[in-house]
């Protein structure tokens, strides 16, 4: 089956997915965040075929999620570096992390939790807030037209 483009589409959310909607794509930038840089690393983590692989590192390469720089020991290789606009996927993942730890694990039962560096203290839930600090939800928005 043909995959439909959504990158002319009006809505942010539909673009961004025809872009980095795919789980390997998000979890290659989950193992980036993690501190993986190189092409053996993401096989060895995610169990992927290298075809499949070098196709989602060009993707994300060629979006400017990812960028490829040289390594520090002066070899012909290159390994892969998240750019701004890939660390900016890091709110992305949260929440997905954070939806994940409440609807995926019956009872809470993750079997791993996101820390605060400094104290060691599970990071509190993502909110949205208007303006003025009220915590606002769905039925408090709206998606207005600017143009």
């Amino acid at each position: 089956m043909k995959r439909t483009s959504h990158q002319a589409a009006d809505c942010p959310i539909a673009r961004s997915l025809d872009a980095i909607g795919d789980w390997w794509s998000l979890l290659i930038v989950r193992d980036a965040l993690l501190g993986l840089s190189r092409f053996g690393e993401f096989q060895k983590s995610l169990g992927m075929a290298k075809n499949i692989l070098a196709a989602r590192l060009r993707s994300l390469t060629a979006l400017g999620i990812l960028e490829t720089v040289p390594v520090a020991d002066g070899s012909q290789h290159r390994e892969y570096r998240l750019t701004p606009k890939g660390r900016d996927l890091y709110w992305v993942l949260v929440a997905l992390r954070q939806w994940g730890d409440t609807y995926q694990f019956p009872g809470g039962a993750s079997p791993t939790v996101l820390v605060d560096r400094v104290d060691g203290l599970p990071v509190q839930a993502l909110e949205l807030h208007a303006a003025d600090g009220r915590r606002l939800g769905p039925a408090d928005t709206r998606v207005v037209r600017t143009a």
